[in-house]
């Protein structure tokens, strides 16, 4: 079988970018790195997993469940939209400030699938596009080039994404005859970027958004990654309907579980003039994918909803204030090894997020996978080339870190081994 004749998809380099991290993660096992954006662990305690569960259990007997219902909500199959649609749409409106009725969440496997059937639901012909912020998460983009889909990419500023931009961009692509039919965005602390959409940015992109006829997939991931004062999302800000919001708890509990959601609330009308929720198209969708996400992970995260009556922020305090402070004492690190003067004679730069599991760094060499094998080879550090996150193939001198699950020892070292590396690299 000749790789030509698979899906082209498969052939992108974006695909392989993961995969690439964990082969020269496992190749050098003794580097520090700061690669993965993966959650502290430190705050898992196993036992929790059963509390939850057993928690959830109790919740669906005091409800009236018999116990035929009650085995039923762990070991079937469940509806494609999922199980415990109205503890999320609760946490949402008590925490969120978004109400919405449960029956606009669709409860996905990770928010993966939530991205995967928002796409394939919008994206109907094949002059249809999504815009998305340019650096973006790479998950988005490799489901665009899985569903065959074309990813307008809208530049990132230093301050972030700037509504006339993406005007532009929209333009633009509506004067080569093509529909954009939504922009995705990662408002707090983006991946990759780190940055944080300000409140004005907020309201003029739903007043773009509208005045456009767009919509705009906003994904929340690291909300709860900061102790600041988080700005509202916009889901809550919107009026009309035009935020589809994605989720997932894989930051907020633990990515083992695997599940995430969809909010979408828009009204889809059909032929015969019935209406009905963007949901349950999306739910049509994915009963062909993944049939429902596993009745046993809800119902963990079911339990852990309930423990805090929805309010994840508080059940976040800790960890939270874990990666604000990993975020500082990261950028302390960087201040002490590359001081202003000597940073611009090194050409080095590197923006200052407030928390998050982000930051990026501009360096005066082609951080490329070859650039990557020498620093984890011979420097014992490891960190993401941020051409990865770019759709139209550009970054080339920037890296990501990502601070989230390492001590103040991991970082302080390894942003010591990463700035002998960095001044090695710059030499040559």
């Amino acid at each position: 079988m000749r790789k030509s004749e698979l899906h082209p998809s498969l052939a992108d380099p974006v695909m392989d970018t993961m995969n690439f991290l964990n082969e020269i993660t496992l190749r050098y096992p003794e580097a520090i790195s700061f690669a993965p954006g993966r959650p502290f662990d430190g705050f898992f305690d196993t036992e929790n997993v059963f509390e939850h569960l057993h928690r959830y259990l109790r919740h669906l007997a005091e409800q009236g469940h018999s116990p035929g219902r009650v085995r039923e909500a762990v070991f079937q199959y469940g509806p494609s939209a999922g199980r415990i649609r109205e503890l999320i749409a609760g946490s949402l409106r008590v925490d969120e400030g978004i109400d919405v009725p449960p029956e606009s969440v669709v409860v996905t496997v990770g928010c993966q699938e939530a991205m995967f059937l928002a796409l394939r639901a919008l994206v109907a012909r094949r002059d249809d596009v999504v815009l998305a912020t340019s650096p973006c998460y790479v998950g988005i983009t490799g489901a665009a080039r899985l569903l065959d889909i074309e990813l307008v990419p809208v530049r990132e500023r230093g301050s972030g994404l700037r509504h006339c931009d993406v005007e532009t961009a929209v333009h633009r692509e509506r004067a080569r005859g093509r529909r954009p039919k939504a922009i995705y965005v990662i408002p707090d602390h983006s991946n990759p970027s780190g940055v944080t959409m300000t409140l004005d940015a907020r309201h003029e992109l739903l007043e773009l958004a509208g005045r456009l006829d767009i919509l705009i997939l906003e994904d929340s991931p690291y909300r709860l990654a900061g102790t600041g004062r988080r700005l509202p999302t916009l889901k809550s800000l919107d009026r009309d309907r035009r935020v589809i919001h994605l989720g997932s708890y894989s930051k907020t509990l633990f990515p083992g579980a695997r599940v995430g959601f969809a909010v979408a609330d828009q009204v889809v009308v059909d032929e015969d003039g019935g209406t009905g929720l963007l949901a349950d198209e999306l739910a049509k969708i994915k009963s062909m994918i993944t049939v429902n996400t596993p009745s046993l992970s809800q119902a963990v995260v079911a339990g852990a909803l309930l423990a805090c009556d929805g309010r994840l922020s508080e059940l976040n305090r800790d960890t939270a204030a874990y990666y604000e402070d990993a975020m500082r004492f990261t950028l302390k690190c960087l201040e002490q090894r590359f001081p202003a003067k000597h940073r611009a004679e090194a050409g080095v730069r590197w923006n200052t997020p407030g928390g998050g599991f982000f930051l990026s760094l501009r360096v005066p060499f082609r951080a490329d996978n070859a650039a990557l094998t020498r620093s984890a080879q011979d420097f014992g550090v490891i960190w993401t080339p941020m051409s990865y996150f770019y759709p139209e193939g550009e970054g080339g001198h920037g890296i990501r870190l990502s601070t989230s699950y390492l001590t103040h020892e991991e970082i302080e070292e390894g942003i010591s081994r990463l700035a002998e590396f960095i001044e090695s690299a710059g030499g040559r």
